[in-house]
């Protein structure tokens, strides 16, 4: 399908790379087109180079913005690297201790999850370095052969090195990993590179992170950029901040793309927001395997505290929630005959039940049943579905559970929408914000169906479905910076803004040389300098922009955070941030082609509030700017399908975005 957009000089095109399709946004001479396909979990670059041969052809000079799972699923997998950790000695076992925080607070025997090292591979060199950046155990010859011999002897296929203090002087990290790269360790991460920040165990975590997935990365990275060269095309990569990187930098920081798939999409997300005129957003990302969710408030919101699997992660990343429900997310009756759905999905292969392969029944199979999916419309009628698999495999449920099998199918929707509405809860009511006073920006192939009910839960007033909702993370990745970031920890307590400034300017100056080795020539360069702030004897900080009245907005934030402020008490800015990326046009949606008026002739049944309705079907694609129609309806179009439930109104906004407003409260009441 083509679309007419803006101009483009060259070709771009946005990948996104989900666990069950891949997905591809192209801009071609003012024109966008799109494309789907399977994704291929053991091999995602297989999906990859097949989307692009389908959807370009045999076209040469192309950009692609690739968002990756591949760091992502290594983890989850745990079918990483065999690593070995060099760390100050008497520091081997910060991995496994790390910090006394339980994460179940009422869980009598807590797991945590076996660390990524085994004590046998965590090798302690007698060096020290104190937090003033003065060495106290200088790293001497003999302490280097030592540390190599035992490297030589483990056979490690990458090396981790996070040396007490490193942050502060990383003159001993830097001499460790000269000595390992000259003797033929090609694979090495210092932590100072990564994260050049205080708090050891995370600095740690995040470097044997990164040593962990970065063979399989590199791997992948250079397979796929070798098949793109021969069809003279660039490749970049996002980062899980939202911006795009060399996979040569990629490939070297693996671990900076863990999160690149959700960034995508809640760049899109916000993108939407603001042409949109709206300030305070939910982004509700539903694919195949999970849904992500992330508080949009006059921007996209970064943070560095995070963890993937279990392990506490630094660097910049989105902001986001993720529960394991999407539509591929199997639903089962657990010990006690309770029926669950998720975190487990049927992936891409073999999928739902209705894709033809699977067995186990999912939620897309469960809205396949309830009327929610239409088989001659799914992917615009180009992928066949099987209703009759989607009934036997969840009738096996029902038959258990004493139901009838569309009762069960609505018990599905119902079960995964509670653990949707968690989500949001936990980024919005859990943090001081209301839900009420935010749209929701639903999107991903499975979000459309789902999205009135949680606004109904949650009181949201509107709710909006992007123009091309199944695309929209791919099209956030065609329009994605490049970007580059740096850190420095100060522990400065009252500092001026001027010695701030002072301090900042080195790593501004680095960031703008790594963004003229990106491409990005100094004209389009953007800096945004931010401080991580507390007050003294606080262990957490509260990030907020340098300028000269930093304490102020720090003192605002931590109201709004805590509830309360200390204005005599002493402060401390713990980290210097810098964030440098391209400066981009703001990213518009696709203005719409001149359609023909709109037609419902057709109808579909489906069960809601345990009856059958007969409600029309409308194609999104014949709507026009200020069409209206009202719910119970099914609005389809090619890569998602949008259940309107009773009492909500869709209006279609002139830059081709549904808009969705609740007509009256207890609409399911009154049907």
């Amino acid at each position: 399908m083509v679309t007419p957009t803006r101009t483009a000089a060259t070709i771009l095109v946005g990948i996104d790379t989900g666990g069950t399709f891949t997905d591809l946004v192209a801009v071609i001479d003012g024109q966008l087109l799109f494309h789907k396909v399977p994704s291929t979990p053991e091999n995602p670059a297989d999906a990859v180079l097949l989307g692009l041969s389908e959807l370009l052809g045999q076209r040469r000079h192309y950009t692609v913005n690739y968002s990756s799972t591949v760091a992502t699923n290594v983890l989850l997998q745990r079918r990483g690297a065999r690593v070995a950790l060099l760390t100050t000695a008497g520091f081997e076992d910060v991995i496994e201790i790390g910090r006394q925080n339980r994460p179940q607070l009422y869980d009598p025997e807590p797991q945590r999850p076996e660390p990524l090292v085994a004590r046998p591979l965590r090798i302690g060199v007698q060096e020290r370095m104190l937090h003033t950046g003065q060495p106290l155990v200088p790293l001497s010859d003999q302490a280097i052969v030592a540390a190599l011999a035992q490297v030589q002897r483990a056979q490690p296929e990458a090396v981790a090195i996070c040396f007490l203090h490193s942050y502060a002087n990383a003159a001993h990290e830097r001499r460790m990993g000269r000595a390992l790269r000259q003797r033929g360790f090609s694979l090495v991460s210092l932590s100072h590179e990564l994260a050049s920040e205080h708090r050891e165990f995370e600095r740690c975590s995040t470097t044997v992170l990164n040593a962990y997935v970065q063979p399989v990365m590199q791997h992948h990275l250079q397979d796929l950029e070798k098949s793109l060269r021969s069809q003279e095309a660039r490749l970049r990569v996002l980062q899980s901040s939202g911006g795009a990187i060399s996979p040569r930098v990629a490939a070297r920081e693996a671990i900076r793309t863990c999160l690149s798939g959700p960034a995508a999409g809640v760049s899109g997300a916000w993108a939407v927001a603001r042409s949109l005129g709206i300030r305070q957003a939910i982004s509700f990302d539903m694919g195949g395997t999970s849904t992500d969710v992330s508080l949009l408030l006059h921007g996209v919101t970064t943070t560095t505290e995070l963890s993937i699997a279990g392990f506490p992660l630094k660097v910049p990343a989105v902001d986001v929630h993720t529960v394991g429900a999407g539509g591929g997310s199997i639903a089962y009756i657990d010990e006690g005959g309770l029926l669950k759905v998720g975190p487990l999905s049927a992936g891409a292969d073999p999928g739902p039940a209705c894709y033809g392969r699977g067995h186990e029944p999912t939620v897309t199979d469960a809205n396949l049943l309830l009327g929610r999916l239409l088989p001659q419309f799914f992917l615009g009628g180009h992928m066949p579905l099987f209703p009759e698999r989607a009934h036997n495999a969840v009738e096996v449920l029902a038959e258990r559970l004493g139901q009838s099998t569309e009762v069960t199918a609505a018990g599905i929707v119902t079960v995964v929408n509670a653990g949707m509405e968690r989500a949001i809860r936990a980024v919005t009511v859990e943090r001081g914000y209301d839900p009420r006073q935010c749209a929701l920006i639903a999107f991903g192939g499975a979000a459309g169906q789902h999205a009135c009910a949680l606004a109904e839960a949650l009181e949201i007033p509107v709710v909006v479905i992007p123009r091309l909702p199944g695309l929209l993370s791919a099209w956030g990745a065609l329009n994605a910076p490049v970007e580059r970031n740096a850190v420095r920890s100060v522990l400065w307590r009252e500092p001026s803004f001027a010695q701030l400034r002072a301090a900042a300017r080195p790593l501004v100056t680095r960031i703008q040389r790594q963004l003229q080795q990106e491409g990005v020539p100094p004209a389009q360069h953007r800096t945004d300098i931010t401080l991580e702030v507390r007050y003294v004897g606080q262990s957490h900080e509260l990030t907020v922009p340098l300028t000269p009245t930093y304490r102020r907005a720090f003192e605002r934030a931590h109201r709004r955070w805590y509830g309360y402020h200390d204005p005599g008490r002493e402060v401390e800015v713990v980290n210097i941030r810098i964030f440098g990326r391209e400066r981009t046009r703001p990213m518009r949606h696709l203005a719409p082609r001149s359609l023909q008026p709109l037609l419902h002739r057709a109808t579909h049944k489906v069960f809601y509030a345990n009856r059958w309705f007969t409600v029309p079907v409308y194609e999104r694609e014949r709507f026009q700017p200020g069409t209206t129609c009202k719910g119970p309806a099914l609005i389809v179009e090619a890569s998602s399908t949008t259940w309107l439930a009773p009492g909500w109104l869709a209006t279609w906004h002139r830059l081709g975005h549904l808009m969705l407003t609740r007509q009256h409260s207890g609409g399911r009441s009154k049907r």
